[in-house]
């Protein structure tokens, strides 16, 4: 998908953008996210190791014409980079989200990391929720955007009055 398609299905006046990157996946992205100044916050706590720093995911604000936007959009579409956000809440207010759905344990307790920033991950997650499942991972969130599988379409994921929808936008 062309970034001006991307922009606009993702750029508008009445929600915030947020994008949640995969440090795994996006090459030096904390260094990028240095130079370009773009509001941020690591989804893993405390001080980590400069690996750890390297491969953990991120929550980052888009705004139209930053330089990482631009770059975001431009470089990073159809290559598993991350998942798109639409929200009225605050950088902070995501990134307590975000941390609050970023482990998941399995029958015995232990925690592991739930990628759901992978758009793979997500796309394939979310219509297996229940309701109550949605209401939970949703949270602040109105709208969760993902590439679809082929690389070239975008998917919209939301919940309206209790129906979890699934649109692919091209």
């Amino acid at each position: 998908m062309k970034t001006e398609k991307l922009q606009q299905h993702l750029i508008n006046d009445t929600t915030r953008l947020y994008c949640v990157l995969d440090g795994a996946s996006v090459p030096n992205l904390p260094m990028r996210l240095f130079e370009t100044g773009a509001r941020n916050f690591c989804l893993f706590k405390g001080d980590l190791k400069p690996d750890m720093l390297y491969m953990a995911p991120y929550v980052i604000q888009l705004k139209p014409g930053d330089q990482m936007t631009e770059w975001v959009l431009g470089e990073g579409f159809g290559k598993h980079w991350g998942i798109f956000v639409h929200s009225r809440h605050k950088i902070a207010e995501m990134r307590r989200h975000f941390r609050s759905i970023v482990n998941a344990y399995d029958e015995r307790g232990n925690s592991m990391t739930f990628r759901f920033y992978d758009p793979r991950v997500l796309s394939r997650f979310l219509p297996t929720c229940t309701p109550e499942e949605l209401d939970a991972f949703f949270g602040n969130v109105d709208t969760f955007f993902a590439e679809a599988e082929d690389g070239e379409n975008l998917l919209s994921f939301k919940v309206e009055n209790g129906t979890f929808k699934r649109t692919e936008l091209d």
